[in-house]
């Protein structure tokens, strides 16, 4: 038989085209079939390698000739472009999938087999690769998915283009080809493709060259539409001796790979058919014989590599390698031949992929130099592993980017943290923006050792460009977030009201934001209420009801209840719900806790709310923390969180009349039903917690009952800070605290420089990070800290802090902790930051306080633990412990100090605790 092309199609003497784009037989008469097997016995064989619509070589009742051509259907595109179209960046065709059909690789090549011909057919003979534009392929197979991996090497393979677009110019040959390899019918399908497709246009990795391009230089780009050319150039190298075909059944092939296991020798094919006798072969062909076509593996043949990755790799073929496959017998080319003709015939120039396929590159070479195209340079990155080191999978949580849009993370994100998953730019920096990446990437400084996906590290990514990007630009997003939680009406639902639910919800959840999901759980949050109906519902030892035993809660919450009923507590004007979060001098969007709306206006809601609480510190003699925790559980439920002035906006706004909020999926608790709750709970408070103890000026108390020391103490406390010259003139005022300090000495707490070595959220307890945290003893200690509302682990790892170390171990919802971190807060304790150690503070030195006298009976060693819990020692010392103007933290004025000098803190005229 003898193959031959016509100018619109490849065609196969006593064949006919079928609807899947490859050949099939016909039945022509035996004595035909002969004839034809005559006349090229003597000479050479063209090989008829299609198949029937059934995937099976043989015949069908067609007489010798060429059958109608059917063309690819045009495939449904709406799915993917509803996908796409709600992606930022998405323009109106982008992915139109317009079908490149099989016959149209048939017009790339002739009938000609000859030198010249290849020349034509592989744009990059004769060159160096490494001297010519990039031109990258990401080539994915529309099995599933898009997930990690993946997503990283097409990112890998679109930096590289797009730096050789800006070196060598975009009218050049440099490009970013995406090619569809869907070899594999069986489990190949449209959804798929489409899906991988839109995903990419989602991380922004825009092909030049693509499936939706049909008339692109090098297309089609979809390997089951170039089936014509894969057929011709195995012609061609069964023409040049390079391959040839095996007629081996399933059975013998089984049988020879049990023969050479039995002998201990690795299993590969023979060469049965590797040198038969012609005759014989164009006999089995004219008798319709199924057969495969096997590339020859030259004998000695060796593929050497120099990966950009890996180094020098190197393959003895024949030792490794029997004479592999190119064609099967159903006539579809397998992966390998594909791959390899595809990057000659497209002149990809690198190729960047995972390890996995490190193998695939002997067979891949060995045709590329049959075919006299040069091999591509290849960069072969390590595998991604889990948090167990053990191969990324669907186990460790999401993996695919569809899942992690669906999560909330931007795209930009993605790009930066897929990015250092193997590869950095030879400094700290791990924050870069689209171009940075173009301009700092360099395939060789893709490390060899895998990488392990953190996902606490890409929440820390996103959140670092959440923090660049202003409000008004993820507004669409945020929503988006609340409609898949089903937190906001769709139907008739009042845009404006809508708008400014979600402005409020992103507003108020901007700063402490690691994914933009994070915006509708925090609105969740804040609209519902966790305080129980009982006292006993509360855990023992929580800060809740600890709080509540020092006797300030009960009589706070009666007097927010009597404001309640007799309408005086101020709620938000519903004129103007966002006052809360609009900065009045310039308007816009408030996003620190520090800060809040309503400006110089005594009549905007803020400033109403700030003069209430003015006024109730004054009328039951109570500040600081001792008022505005007992508030803060009595309006929210939580003991911590943002701007209660926020947070009952966002209540009110939920609530109003022709709200745009779903009550029941947001968790709405409406304030009403909250003061229900709050009376109901105060009559469950013990008696002997309704009121704090009573203090040395009988009053309400903020410190507490603490016994006196003697005068001559005191007043050898006075004399000797008289004559610190660092404060001379505070403590030889009356209004130096250290002068009517009556508690424990300051030496009785065991404060040491640490530095937190490992930090892990807590499985049960939401408000907790686990922390290692060395303190200069043999091992680290295990401490919980419940500073997860306020910053993210990736803000406490590595960095040096200052411990309460002589606290007795107890556990933290389930967790042995061990010691304490000191913080710094404002006065209603919205805001939390660590305590900044000097950077050549030793880890393990205790912190001094200078210019404070040692009192009678002080050895200025710290007390046991056991003491400290039982005289309530630091309890007594903690109100004396503030930050300055300045934002240095002292004891009575005086600073906390290290070795490396004194310590600070981000927070003025706040509390250490």
């Amino acid at each position: 038989m003898k193959l031959i092309m016509a100018a619109s199609t490849l065609v196969i003497l006593g064949a006919s085209s079928t609807r899947s784009g490859v050949m099939a037989f016909s039945r022509a008469p035996a004595l035909q079939q002969q004839r034809r097997a005559a006349a090229i016995i003597s000479t050479s064989y063209r090989l008829p390698f299609s198949s029937t619509s059934d995937g099976v070589v043989g015949s069908s009742n067609n007489i010798a000739g060429v059958g109608h051509r059917r063309r690819r259907s045009r495939p449904d595109t709406s799915s993917l472009k509803q996908k796409a179209s709600m992606i930022p960046g998405y323009f109106d065709g982008a992915l139109l999938m317009a079908s490149t059909t099989e016959d149209q690789t048939a017009t790339m090549i002739s009938d000609s087999t000859g030198e010249e011909e290849m020349k034509k057919l592989f744009p990059n003979a004769g060159k160096n690769v490494l001297e010519l534009p990039p031109r990258m392929r990401f080539a994915p197979s529309p099995t599933g998915s898009l997930h990690v991996g993946g997503a990283r090497t097409a990112l890998y393979n679109w930096l590289v283009a797009k730096k050789g677009q800006m070196d060598y110019g975009k009218d050049t040959e440099s490009a970013f080809v995406l090619r569809v390899e869907d070899t594999d019918v069986a489990r190949s399908t449209k959804e798929s493709e489409n899906s991988v497709l839109a995903d990419l246009t989602w991380l922004g990795l825009h092909w030049d060259e693509g499936p939706d391009m049909p008339l692109a230089k090098y297309g089609p780009y979809r390997q089951s539409e170039r089936d014509a050319l894969y057929s011709k150039i195995a012609q061609t190298l069964i023409d040049e001796g390079k391959a040839y075909p095996c007629f081996c059944t399933p059975e013998e092939l089984e049988e020879m790979k049990a023969r050479m296991e039995a002998q201990g020798i690795p299993p590969r094919y023979d060469g049965t058919w590797r040198d038969a006798d012609p005759k014989v072969v164009a006999e089995k062909i004219a008798a319709g014989t199924p057969y495969t076509v096997r590339f020859k593996v030259p004998p000695g043949a060796r593929v050497v590599i120099d990966d950009a990755v890996r180094g020098t790799v190197s393959w003895d073929a024949e030792a490794t390698v029997g004479d592999f496959i190119l064609l099967r017998s159903s006539g579809i080319p397998v992966y390998n031949f594909c791959v390899a003709v595809d990057d000659a015939c497209m002149g990809i120039t690198t190729v960047i992929r995972a390890e996995e396929h490190l193998t695939n590159t002997l067979r891949q070479g060995l045709i590329l130099d049959a075919l006299g195209a040069p091999r591509p340079r290849y960069a072969h990155c390590s595998l991604i592993l889990g948090e167990d080191k053990q191969k990324l999978s669907k186990r460790h949580g999401a993996t695919s980017c569809n899942q992690f849009r669906l999560d909330g993370f931007l795209p930009d994100a993605m790009i930066n943290y897929l990015a250092l998953l193997g590869w950095n730019d030879g400094t700290d920096n791990e924050i870069f923006t689209r171009d940075e990446l173009i301009e700092a990437f360099d395939i060789n400084r893709i490390v060899k050792s895998p990488s392990v996906f953190d996902m606490d590290k890409l929440k820390w990514v996103n959140s670092q460009h959440l923090k660049k990007m202003k409000v008004e630009d993820i507004l669409h997003l945020v929503e988006e977030q609340l409609h898949a939680k089903d937190m906001i009406k769709t139907d008739g639902a009042d845009e404006k009201k809508v708008r400014d639910f979600v402005f409020a919800s992103t507003a108020l959840a901007k700063q402490m934001m690691e994914t933009l999901q994070d915006a509708a759980t925090n609105a969740q949050e804040v609209l519902g209420y966790n305080l129980p109906s009982s006292y006993e519902d509360l855990s023992d030892g929580s800060e809740a009801k600890e709080m509540i035993r020092q006797g300030n809660f009960y009589g706070i919450s009666m007097k927010l209840l009597e404001m309640y009923e007799s309408n005086t507590f101020p709620m938000p004007n519903s004129n103007n719900f966002l006052a809360a979060f609009v900065d009045e001098s310039n308007g816009m969007a408030i996003v620190e806790d520090t800060q809040v709306g309503g400006g110089d206006d005594a009549t905007s809601y803020p400033q109403q709310y700030k003069s209430t609480m003015k006024l109730m510190a004054k009328e039951m003699n109570v500040k600081g923390k001792n008022l505005f925790h007992p508030v803060r559980l009595a309006l929210t439920g939580e003991m911590s969180g943002q701007d209660v002035t926020k947070q009952l906006s966002l209540l009110a706004m939920a609530v109003q009349e022709g709200s745009v909020v779903n009550a029941e999926s947001a968790g709405v608790v409406p304030f009403e039903s909250r003061m229900e709750r709050l009376k109901t709970f105060c009559d469950t408070i013990p008696q002997e917690f309704r009121a704090p103890p009573a203090t040395k000026e009988g009053g309400g108390g903020e410190h507490g009952s603490e016994s006196v020391t003697k005068d001559s103490a005191a007043a050898s406390a006075s004399s000797t800070a008289e004559s610190t010259a660092t404060s001379s003139s505070a403590s030889s005022s009356i209004d130096d605290p250290l002068v009517s300090y009556t508690g424990p000495p300051i030496s009785a707490l065991d404060i040491r420089v640490g530095k937190i070595v490992k930090v892990w959220t807590h499985e049960e307890a939401d408000k907790l990070f686990c922390e290692e945290i060395d303190v200069g003893e043999d091992q680290p200690r295990q401490i919980a800290s419940g500073l997860r509302p306020y910053m993210s682990a990736s803000d406490l790892e590595n960095r040096m802090v200052l411990v309460l170390c002589n606290l007795k171990e107890r556990k933290l919802a389930g967790f042995p902790s061990h010691g304490m971190v000191l913080c710094a807060s404002n006065e209603d304790h919205s805001v939390v930051k660590l305590v900044s150690v000097p950077v050549d503070a030793k880890i393990g030195e205790r912190v001094t306080v200078p210019g404070v006298p040692t009192l009678e009976g002080d050895s200025g060693e710290p007390y046991a633990e056991n003491k400290i819990g039982k005289q309530k020692v630091f309890e007594k010392i903690a109100p004396y412990l503030k930050t300055s103007e300045y934002g240095v933290p002292e004891f009575c004025g005086r600073p906390l100090m290290t070795s490396a000098g004194v310590c600070t803190s981000p927070i003025a005229n706040g509390s250490v605790s």
